[in-house]
């Protein structure tokens, strides 16, 4: 997946510019309840404007309130100016990004094109799980081998489940991997597992949904 698949598109965007005053992107951020805006100079990307970026800089400004938030330029407290993602770039680029940040800016040749969000983030990751759609969840291991994934998917194939999600994960010592495969409910669970298991997974939890 892209981050173009999960892209807000600038329309959809609320933004400010460099010359509004902070209390113009307060007022913002409360009205829409949002944590950050991109910060624009036509269609061009300069930088981002966050919560917390604002009350740091108030902290350290020694001004009032008031005499902050409607003397201090947007462009004086953004930050980010030379972090944002491409369209082609592979969605797990966003999620590293998006660690210390809410939104992070889509831009092709300096002009912004949209936004990803760290809600939109968590509903892929939500999606990837297949935390929307009942079924049975089975946790399980494998040492990591050629062709494990192959011959787990000769026993689904085998027993003809239908996949929900299938996600896998390295275990800390890089030689076992952990396998979280949801299926849809079906009367043969039992004897997939025990296929699983037959066949050198070891399973170590099974939930339904």
């Amino acid at each position: 997946m892209f981050v173009k698949s999960v892209m807000v598109k600038r329309e959809k965007c609320h933004t400010v510019k460099m010359d509004d005053s902070v209390q113009i992107g307060l007022d913002l951020l409360e009205q829409h309840t949002i944590d950050a805006l991109p910060v624009l100079e036509g269609t061009a990307y300069k930088g981002i404007f966050t919560w917390y970026h604002v009350y740091r800089a108030f902290f350290l400004s020694g001004k009032t309130k008031e005499d902050f938030v409607s003397t201090t330029k947007i462009g004086d407290v953004m930050v980010n100016q030379e972090v944002y993602l491409q369209l082609d770039d592979v969605f797990e680029k966003a999620i590293v990004e998006l660690n210390d940040f809410p939104i992070i800016a889509v831009v092709e040749n300096g002009e912004m094109l949209g936004i990803v969000t760290r809600f939109d983030v968590m509903n892929q990751l939500q999606s990837a799980f297949g935390m929307e759609k009942e079924g049975v969840r089975i946790t399980f291991t494998s040492v990591e081998s050629e062709g494990r994934i192959g011959r787990l998917g000769d026993i689904i194939e085998k027993f003809k489940e239908a996949v929900i999600s299938l996600v896998t994960f390295d275990e800390t010592d890089k030689v076992v991997r952990r396998i979280v495969l949801k299926i849809k409910k079906k009367d043969n669970v039992e004897r997939f597992v025990k296929e699983l298991e037959k066949s050198g997974f070891r399973v170590l939890d099974i939930s339904e949904d």
